[in-house]
């Protein structure tokens, strides 16, 4: 048994080449397809490829096909930089965009489209109004907003979120000034959360520092920390009508392991996970089976025999 059916978790993202062995088979079957894999383990994903380009209908009509097979699936869509950090209201922008997200749509498997906004948008008279706008020219799907900044923790901020029914994402990331802290807040139908992991070179990446990309989301989160999200995710659910949770700290599938955690805190029964997660995360996931059994020796055997 899944979760309640207004209740969704699971990973920002399914196509990282660092999964490969840890999250996915090293060596994958015929015919097999991430997401269709990672969608047998969860009901929700959070596409973030989205953020730097536009995708393409035809590749959103492909994944709708790959998780046909659980009723429940939904996406979320992570609304392009152009729009969040660039600041551009072009109209031949918003409609190319909103191409991708049409199959969605129509299918009834979009949950919703996530505003990403940097820590250097604050609470201004002049932010505020290209939010409105910003809002206007995506009117047709539901929103959430993600700021980074903890002034828009103000009250007049929360306001104009309810006023124009865009749901407040609460965040997990590392400290910094300023900065957003958790929370379980509720602007609109739509609960959300997001956990980035703790790891301070988060921050660097937001200021545009040099550092390792990889490391911003190189985070594990312990049972304690994930108990602590459970009750405010508990605390949101009372009052949504839909509540997603993602995992964003991707690195070595630290993510899928977390959101398999956080989800069966959060009542999934489910209890399988990939066997090469299992065997990387043992005590995190000690509690869960395989979802296929594993044969060391013979792929083992299969990878000496592809380098030969």
């Amino acid at each position: 048994m899944s979760l309640p059916r207004t209740l969704f978790c699971g990973p920002s993202g399914w196509s990282y080449p660092h999964w490969n062995g840890v999250v996915y088979p090293k060596l994958k079957p015929r015919g097999f397809h991430a997401l269709e894999d990672l969608s047998n383990h969860f009901d929700a994903v959070e596409i973030n490829t989205s953020f730097y380009q536009s995708l393409q209908p035809e590749l959103a009509t492909l994944w709708l096909k790959k998780v046909a097979h659980n009723p429940k699936f939904l996406f979320t869509v992570k609304l392009g930089r152009r729009f969040t950090h660039e600041r551009s209201l072009g109209p031949a922008e918003i409609a190319h965009f909103k191409e991708g997200l049409w199959p969605f749509h129509r299918a009834r498997k979009l949950g919703c489209v996530l505003m990403q906004f940097p820590w250097t948008f604050r609470y201004t008279e002049e932010n505020r109004a290209f939010f409105v706008a910003l809002r206007r020219a995506f009117h047709e799907f539901p929103l959430v907003a993600e700021m980074r900044h903890a002034s828009w923790l103000h009250e007049e901020a929360l306001g104009m979120l309810m006023d124009h029914r865009v749901g407040f994402v609460n965040i997990d990331q590392a400290p910094y000034t300023k900065g957003m802290p958790p929370a379980s807040l509720l602007t609109s139908g739509i609960g959300y959360v997001r956990l980035h992991g703790r790891n301070p070179q988060h921050w660097e990446r937001e200021f545009g520092r040099p550092g390792r990309a990889l490391a911003a989301h190189d985070y594990l989160y312990s049972p304690k920390e994930l108990q602590e999200w459970k009750q405010r995710v508990d605390q949101i659910r009372q009052h949504a009508a839909a509540v997603f949770v993602f995992a964003n700290n991707d690195v070595g599938g630290k993510s899928v392991a977390n959101a398999l955690q956080l989800a069966r805190m959060l009542g999934d029964d489910r209890h399988l996970a990939p066997a090469q997660l299992i065997e990387k995360f043992p005590e995190e996931l000690s509690e869960f089976r395989a979802e296929r059994p594993v044969q060391p020796a013979l792929f083992a055997d299969c990878e000496r025999r592809a380098v030969a």
